[in-house]
């Protein structure tokens, strides 16, 4: 069985959803209850493969590519099969793996509509494979392809199986994506070319870039190229406009998977591929996304206050809180990707039970209408303290998974990374606190409007408003468990990405330049790095013994 792990463990677990979706294909559409099962027992099938390489990861190896892949795949432009996965991929691999079968049981018995149960689960299958394959990729033309999978099967599922405005909401995520797209994919091919790689693999563009160098107009315009492309994934402000139309127009399972994992894709590239490849241009840029960040940290929570649509709040808070992700990204520091990290995996847990919960309210009350709704904990109470503990968890409550996607996050902006400005950094870090202030109101309103207080007179004595069911209590027990668990004991996610982060980070990035010497700092070869930002060490005592001198 180890050998097996070892060799094709990756594999499987990548491509298992696609042989489920192949046997559906061979299946009548009558069947549903037949392809309901045969869904689920695939997703469950990819859980226990993820366990079975769970149980074979070496937790002291974090930093290093486990199971590793390396196959010729496309010869011509030397493209290769390479598939590992390390602490930074494995949260985000397991989440994925936990989140869908959990949306398929809780999709069981209401089906948006046109109902159609084969179509549906199928997309979702294929956005499984999409999704752990891009975690898993170590090839850029690989990771792309894995990338632009997820595409189509999200554009069919809102403009299928979402709102009356889903055809409208479906086009702009469609166009807004498959832009960013391909400005990631040129600055992939100007990447290979430029660098003089031997192939797209990740570790060989590394060392080529280290080597032989890229001039720097063309690092920035690369990252920058990168930037967008993985900034509208995000989406960071101002690219982030298409989320909340596709949130409100998604049916359920499918604002959970976009909140909890599709959005992690473009965060992931940053720190995988963005930041490692290019640490020089990384620091010229971090300024920037630090700013977009903290602004959308801001313009989120505005935006929240300014909703009355549960689902639409919902989303605008999304902006919020991947603006925390990404101010802890652009400090370049060890400190700051590992609370990166966390925060993806717990806004994923989070926002996707949050979304969970704005389906099952729509679903009782016909509506998401914030002034329509009140007294669920009336109505139904155990959804109404599960709804309490999920707005909790979401505005950073200690002892709750929030908290640690939030606080690491801005008190790493205290000490960027090396070259970059300490004081607009600490700014940052004074703004973004300020954001938890503002979430604290948005969703402390929404919870006191939904939850509290007796029910309108329309919905007073209506029948269908019924507590928590079965198939909900299955689909978000694991994550209520989760957001405890990690809020109580943060090391499960810190732990698993500490040792993975500091080997993907440039060494210049993580020392402290005012403790080398002239000697050891051009061994290393990070003075344009240190450059780039604000006076190094070494030029202050220069100037210091100049002054002297004279």
């Amino acid at each position: 069985m180890e050998n097996f792990i070892n060799d094709w463990g990756l594999t499987v677990t990548t491509f298992l959803p696609m042989v489920g979706v192949a046997v559906m294909l061979l299946i009548p559409k009558a069947q549903e209850e037949l392809h309901k099962k045969a869904a689920l027992a695939t997703s469950l099938l990819v859980a226990v493969m993820g366990i079975l390489i769970l149980t074979q990861f070496d937790f002291d190896a974090t930093g290093q590519l486990q199971f590793a892949v390396d196959h010729i795949w496309i010869d011509v432009i030397n493209s290769h099969y390479a598939m590992g996965l390390d602490g930074m991929s494995l949260p985000l691999v397991l989440l994925t793996m936990l989140v869908v079968p959990l949306c398929i049981i809780y999709s069981w018995n209401h089906f948006p509509e046109p109902q159609n149960p084969k179509a549906f689960l199928i997309l979702i299958l294929v956005l499984e494979t999409g999704m752990i394959g891009t975690f898993m990729a170590q090839d850029l033309v690989l990771f792309f392809v894995f990338f632009e999978v997820v595409l189509l099967p999200m554009f069919f599922m809102i403009a299928v199986w979402g709102g009356d405005d889903r055809r409208y909401a479906s086009l702009k995520f469609f166009l807004y994506t498959l832009f960013g797209s391909a400005l990631m994919l040129v600055s992939f091919l100007a990447l290979y070319f430029l660098s003089g790689s031997e192939s797209f693999v990740l570790s060989d563009l590394i060392a080529a870039v280290s080597s032989n160098g890229i001039s720097r107009t063309a690092g920035l315009w690369i990252f920058a190229g990168m930037f967008l492309g993985f900034g509208i994934k995000v989406p960071m402000f101002p690219f982030h406009t298409w989320l909340p139309d596709a949130h409100t127009q998604a049916p359920t399972v499918g604002s959970v998977i976009l909140a909890a994992v599709l959005l992690k894709l473009g965060t992931y590239g940053f720190i995988r591929i963005a930041i490692p490849v290019l640490p020089e241009a990384a620091v010229e840029w971090a300024p920037w996304i630090g700013l977009l960040a903290v602004i959308g940290i801001i313009y989120g929570a505005l935006g929240c206050l300014a909703q009355t649509d549960m689902k639409r709040l919902i989303a605008f808070s999304s902006v919020a809180h991947m603006g925390f992700v990404m101010l802890g990204i652009s400090t370049l520091t060890d400190f700051g990707i590992n609370a990166a990290i966390m925060g993806m995996v717990a806004h994923g847990l989070i926002t996707g039970m949050l979304f969970f919960i704005a389906g099952s309210v729509k679903e009782r009350y016909h509506t998401l209408d914030i002034n329509r709704l009140g007294g669920l904990l009336v109505q139904a109470p155990r959804m109404g303290w599960i709804f309490g503990l999920c707005v909790m968890a979401s505005l950073g409550l200690p002892g709750l998974a929030g908290f640690w996607g939030e606080f690491p996050a801005i008190l790493s902006a205290y000490n960027p990374g090396n070259g970059l400005p300490v004081t607009t950094f600490r700014v940052f870090m004074v703004i973004s606190a300020l954001g938890t202030v503002l979430a604290a109101g948005y969703l402390l309103w929404l919870l006191q409007r939904a939850a509290f207080g007796t029910p309108k007179d329309e919905f007073a004595e209506d029948p269908s408003i019924t507590d928590v069911t079965k198939h909900e209590w299955i689909s978000w027990a694991p994550f209520l468990a989760l957001i405890v668990a990690i809020g109580i004991y943060p090391n499960l996610i810190f732990r698993v990405t500490d040792g993975a982060v500091d080997a993907s980070l440039d060494d210049c990035l993580q020392v402290n330049a005012s403790e080398l010497t002239p000697e050891q700092e051009e061994a290393l070869g990070c003075a344009s790095i240190y450059d780039l930002g604000e006076i190094s060490y070494h030029e202050v005592e220069d100037h210091e013994e100049h002054a002297a001198g004279e």
